[in-house]
């Protein structure tokens, strides 16, 4: 049984940890410190760390990866591999080759497509019919290591980065467990990508959800379903942000950003057909049904949005 050192900070890492608590020796887990959230501000922990607690596992947060406390901590666990999945920081290649296995990565895309921060919503953003989950050795660069395992998933039509997170999630664990062994024997033989086919998923910023009207409506519709929950799609109403929960793309035309009624549904005009959405919020408020929204705001049935 392998000694293996985990690290990662979000949910989306959860998986991974409990798998291995089952299926190998964890040494130590390695996590993000505590940071202020919510209006309160109050200090909260890192999904991982609260389960790292309740399996009793060893536990640091350093600030910064490469401090000396860290560092040592590392070495004193003389793990034979370092598992990372989203845990936060960039790992110095002193730190990558510390284990004698080295450092396995489980990434939420099919590596090289969607190298960077945020491959989930890229995918979906992008219109891709597939996503999946890759096992790699970490090396200094980008998502650039040798790959060890990769699993492609179908996506839905009505996929978010919410229910392509979940799914990603386990099944990024499921490789794992299922890899680990066989690379730690030397039945796998690491794969260099081929950096030809790489395309890259910045973090995303909040700004970003703001919905251009120009675009076609198969992209925005895209958009709205990658962007959720976070951070939103959004465009402006009668001074306020209102943000488009959800919808769909449909025939048709219109001026870009206005809102007409047709056939009985309420649409807005694009770049390129019409985008009929089902679901919509205004800060400080529930969400609402279309017909609710419209119900309740008059006027909105003949608004030009984004002004």
């Amino acid at each position: 049984m392998a000694k293996i050192v985990f690290m990662g900070t979000p949910a989306f890492a959860l998986p991974s940890l409990t798998a291995l608590v089952g299926s190998h020796q964890v040494a130590g887990v390695v996590t993000q410190p505590d940071r202020r959230a919510g209006r309160s501000r109050r200090l909260r922990e890192s999904p991982v760390k609260a389960l790292a607690r309740e399996a009793g596992l060893p536990l640091i947060q350093p600030e910064r990866i490469r401090e000396d406390a860290a560092i040592r901590a590392l070495r004193s666990w003389a793990a034979d591999l370092h598992v990372v999945v989203a845990y936060g920081q960039i790992l110095p290649q002193s730190l990558l080759d510390l284990p004698r296995y080295g450092t396995v990565n489980v990434h939420a895309s099919l590596l090289p497509r969607w190298r960077g921060a945020a491959p989930i919503q890229a995918a979906i953003r992008a219109g891709d019919c597939e996503s999946g989950a890759t096992i790699m050795l970490l090396d200094a660069g980008l998502d650039t290591g040798p790959l060890l395992a990769k699993r492609a998933l179908p996506l839905a039509p009505d996929e978010t980065g919410q229910s392509l997170h979940d799914k990603l999630s386990r099944l990024g664990a499921d490789l794992l467990v299922e890899t680990l062994p066989r690379y730690l024997s030397g039945e796998i033989e690491p794969q260099e990508q081929d950096d030809s086919q790489a395309t890259y998923a910045p973090r995303i910023k909040k700004e970003e959800g703001r919905i251009d009207w120009t675009c076609s409506a198969q992209s925005i519709e895209c958009m709205v379903r990658a962007f959720t929950p976070w951070p939103g799609a959004y465009t402006c109403w009668s001074g306020a942000q209102l943000r488009i929960l959800a919808g769909y793309q449909g025939a048709g035309r219109a001026e870009a950003g206005q809102v007409i009624e047709m056939d009985g549904n309420i649409a807005i005009g694009t770049g390129d057909g019409l985008y009929f959405p089902t679901a919509l919020q205004l800060p400080g408020k529930r969400r609402l049904r279309v017909a609710e929204f419209v119900n309740g705001y008059h006027d909105f049935a003949s608004a030009l949005l984004d002004r």
